[in-house]
């Protein structure tokens, strides 16, 4: 398919990205929604009358490969740099991940939830976050576009699914942001010898869990976004070295922690059995969030082919190793029992005699979350920006600045989401949401991998179709059975057998009976389709350990999402996908006649 051009008359997203540049200072309506269904109030509902026909067009429509990695990117005027290889990806995934998970939600999984045994749920949510690493790293070689999982969804899955994806994406970004922001305000107190609250300013008229605001964490939001605004280069060699100082930081902690471990300390290893391991597991899969972020960097990668899965499965093995060794070390220092929620490894510290070891800890835990929260925003304003090219978001946020090659709109509206989470919100909400959005994108996407591996439109058969959606369902039914059972505390083991039988029959039925009908170009999840099925199961299992109210407040969530999109994003991306097509028409059509011309002449 060949390339639309962001000049295109009619093309009423480009021009609004044109407008945005021009002005700089300032915006009108065209910037927001300059679709036509939005031009007058005749036309928007006009627009609402014909929802439910557009909405059948959404739900069975499949963005093609070329036109996200062409005709999509085209809209957002300016190219991104490229500059980064998979030196630079491996030190931006550790530093996207390594850093708020182990000092933010340690202590809290240890102390009520696992015991010593925290060392199990981060190798089980490891293991989860592993097999998702694979399947992003296949998707992203082959569409290196910074929409990253929302534009894999929109190929494989169609429109509507990626939209609620993105809607998940962004939700996940700004909660991880947040509670990284507010946790660097916690160790910044612990390192000015104050208590974890010390800086934040208590207002008693609000809620509890929204009552300590932090101004703190929205400076620190703020310092941050200037630095990604600046330059993705420039941003990686900032990574680059705080995450050096970071890892040396750590060394100390382990090296300095196993010295005053005590085998005693886990002598109860899993004090609240293999539930409360599971519990923990679910809530520290925020540890693992932000590598899906090394993927929203493929448009700004030199070779996607051999960076991507260097960058992404090589920084994922060293963190899991980490993460395991660091909570090792913290339980064999200090009973669970007297672990601290807020800032576990510096009291853990102070309370085996090394009072000065708090500092170095507290600067290692800041400079690990500073790189966290700048690895974040970059992720961010890239999701952002590519939602924003197919307008389910305004158009203004997908232009790219010419001088930094960077998205600099979405990066400040980003920022300003985030730091209003973070000045209100405390961790305990933050987290089990955090983990919800996640462990469901990550689903959809080896959802999305086992699709592409197995359906072509136009080659498949519809043999093949009608077997292969059978199998899925069943792999998801199996799946969120025994995730269901296990949630409602059923005893005994036959229910957990019955449903891994049938997810295993399933997805042995998918390799002897489905024949594949795409092969990948460079890099390939290995053991198809016994990973990724393995990863939607892995990852809705978990998702049965989460309380009830964050799934509440998730389905609200996911109902503000419906509202804005049935009278919102669907009339305006319904419009900017007819755009397109209708210039790639045009454009393939003057192409054919330039290749026809020489053709005529001879003739004539």
């Amino acid at each position: 398919m060949s390339t639309p051009t962001a000049t295109n008359n009619g093309s009423n997203g480009d021009d609004s990205v044109t407008k945005a540049k021009n002005r700089r200072c300032f915006c009108d309506k065209d910037d927001f929604l300059p679709e036509e269904s939005f031009k007058n109030w005749g036309n928007y509902f006009n627009a609402l009358s014909n929802t439910i026909p557009r909405l059948k067009d959404r739900l069975v429509s499949r963005s093609l490969d070329s036109l996200e990695l062409q005709g999509v990117r085209a809209r957002s005027e300016n190219e991104m740099k490229r500059t980064l290889n998979w030196w630079d990806l491996i030190w931006f995934g550790m530093g996207a991940v390594m850093g708020a998970g182990i000092f933010v939600l340690t202590g809290e999984a240890a102390r009520d939830d696992a015991g010593p045994a925290v060392v199990i749920s981060y190798l089980i949510s490891g293991v989860c976050a592993m097999l998702s690493v694979l399947c992003y790293s296949e998707f992203a070689v082959e569409l290196p576009v910074a929409g990253g999982s929302y534009a894999y969804l929109r190929v494989e899955l169609g429109d509507f699914v990626a939209y609620i994806a993105a809607g998940n994406i962004l939700f996940e970004y700004i909660v991880a942001g947040a509670s990284v922001a507010r946790s660097w305000t916690s160790y910044f107190a612990t390192l000015c010898n104050g208590e974890p609250n010390g800086f934040r300013i208590y207002v008693g008229s609000l809620a509890t869990d929204y009552n300590y605001l932090d101004p703190i964490a929205v400076a620190v939001s703020f310092v941050v976004c200037v630095a990604a605004s600046w330059s993705t280069k420039g941003s990686s060699r900032f990574n680059f070295v705080t995450t050096i100082i970071h890892l040396v930081v750590l060394i100390f902690i382990l090296a300095a922690g196993f010295t005053k471990a005590h085998p005693k300390n886990v002598s109860n290893f899993a004090p609240f059995g293999i539930r409360g391991v599971m519990k923990a597991s679910a809530m520290l899969f925020f540890a693992y969030v932000g590598f899906d972020g090394v993927a929203t960097l493929g448009e700004e990668v030199k070779n996607p082919g051999r960076d991507i899965p260097l960058g992404l499965i090589g920084s994922m093995t060293v963190v899991i190793t980490v993460y395991c060794l660091l909570a090792a070390c913290l339980t064999m220092m200090q009973p669970y029992y007297e672990i601290n929620t807020d800032a576990a490894f510096s009291v853990a510290f102070k309370a085996v005699g090394m009072d000065w070891a708090k500092y170095i800890v507290a600067i290692g835990a800041l400079k690990g979350m500073t790189t966290v929260l700048l690895a974040n925003i970059i992720a961010q304003s890239r999701y952002f920006t590519h939602i924003s090219r197919t307008h389910m978001a305004p158009p203004i946020l997908a232009y790219i600045n010419e001088k930094t090659g960077t998205p600099l709109v979405a990066t400040v509206v980003m920022t300003v989401a985030n730091s209003v989470v973070a000045c209100f919100t405390s961790l305990d909400v933050l987290s089990s949401l955090l983990s919800i959005a996640t462990l469901f994108i990550f689903s959809l996407v080896a959802l999305g991998l086992l699709v592409r591996r197995y359906y072509v439109a136009g080659e498949t058969t519809d043999s093949d179709k009608r077997k292969m959606v059978l199998f899925l369902v069943v792999i998801v039914g199996s799946s969120c059975g025994a995730s269901a059972y296990w949630a409602i505390g059923r005893g005994g083991w036959i229910g957990y057998v019955i449903a891994a039988s049938i997810w295993f029959l399933a997805t042995l039925g998918m390799q002897v009976f489905v024949k594949q009908a795409r092969k990948p170009k460079f890099w390939g999840v290995p053991f198809l389709p016994w990973l990724p099925s393995a990863s939607i199961a892995m990852n809705v299992f978990v998702m049965g350990s989460i309380d009830a109210a964050s799934f509440a407040r998730f389905a609200i969530w996911s109902a503000v999402l419906l509202v804005y999109y049935i009278f919102v994003a669907l009339h305006a991306s319904y419009d900017a996908a007819k755009d397109i097509e209708r210039e790639t028409n045009a454009t393939v059509r003057i192409e054919e006649g330039q290749q026809q011309q020489p053709t005529d002449t001879i003739l004539d």
